[in-house]
């Protein structure tokens, strides 16, 4: 324990150095507002990491992500707003308040069960707040703020009974889209659209899948067979703009069936 004590505050300590006058110009020149980018950006590659699957990876991307947190508590600290111990203090009371079934005498049984007390402990420590939607980060991506949402509401009732609701409500907004598309009207084909998204989000929910990795696994492995098919194609010694649809099918089922 002493050696991770020793190690933070070092980190600490170097992120002081930097910001210091005869520190690093542009350490001394960020702000709140201009690290926003590089918290998410960071975040993203400590996923890629876990990805990955390598642990030297892994540990360098959330030493990245820590600096982040280490930076914005300096600046605040420099600001006389708040200090590195203010952001320890709140998180380690928020981990004892929010977890009474492990260090209170609260019996919670399952997973549903402690998400549910989460979220009654999480309204009355936000009293302020007049919706159980109020919280939910206006920047993050569609996919996972749809995810969110349905899952707040879920939690106070507000779901499908069944499964085979949810997928009559995929077919409901699926033939209300093509209806949009067919009749060309282009101010109903993105609300249309969206309404459909939604309702496959929803599905994802319904089976606890994120439907955000699976989109993004489904990107990935189309970027890998997309590109068996340029690897193809150049070894053909053809322009990849001059092969027909059928080769490059041919090509695409290739890569599947190597898959």
């Amino acid at each position: 324990m002493n050696e991770i004590k020793e190690k933070f505050a070092r980190l600490v300590e170097l992120m002081a150095r930097l910001r210091a006058p005869g520190g690093c110009p542009w350490d001394r020149e960020q702000t709140h507002r201009t690290l926003k980018k590089y918290m998410v950006e960071e975040a993203y590659e400590a996923c890629d990491a876990i990805d990955s699957g390598s642990d030297a990876a892994i540990a360098e991307e959330l030493g990245d992500v820590l600096l982040q947190v280490v930076f914005h508590a300096q600046i605040g600290s420099e600001e006389e707003r708040f200090t590195i111990a203010d952001v320890l203090d709140a998180i380690n009371t928020k981990l004892v308040s929010r977890h009474p079934h492990v260090f209170g005498d609260l019996n919670l049984e399952n997973s549903d069960q402690v998400l549910k007390h989460w979220e009654v402990l999480k309204k009355k420590e936000k009293a302020e707040r007049e919706s159980i939607l109020d919280g939910i980060p206006r920047d993050l991506p569609a996919l996972m703020k749809a995810h969110r949402i349905q899952d707040r509401v879920a939690r106070v009732g507000f779901d499908w009974e069944k499964i085979e609701d949810v997928f009559a409500k995929v077919r409901e907004e699926l033939r209300e889209f093509e209806e949009a598309c067919y009749g060309k009207k282009d101010d109903e084909i993105e609300e249309e659209l969206g309404d459909l998204l939604f309702s496959l989000v929803n599905v994802a929910r319904y089976l606890e899948k994120d439907p955000e990795e699976a989109l993004d696994r489904t990107i990935r492995k189309f970027q890998k067979r997309f590109r068996y098919i340029e690897q193809k194609v150049h070894e053909s010694g053809e322009d990849l703009q001059a092969v027909s649809l059928e080769i490059m099918d041919r090509y695409w089922e290739e890569a599947k069936h190597a898959e």
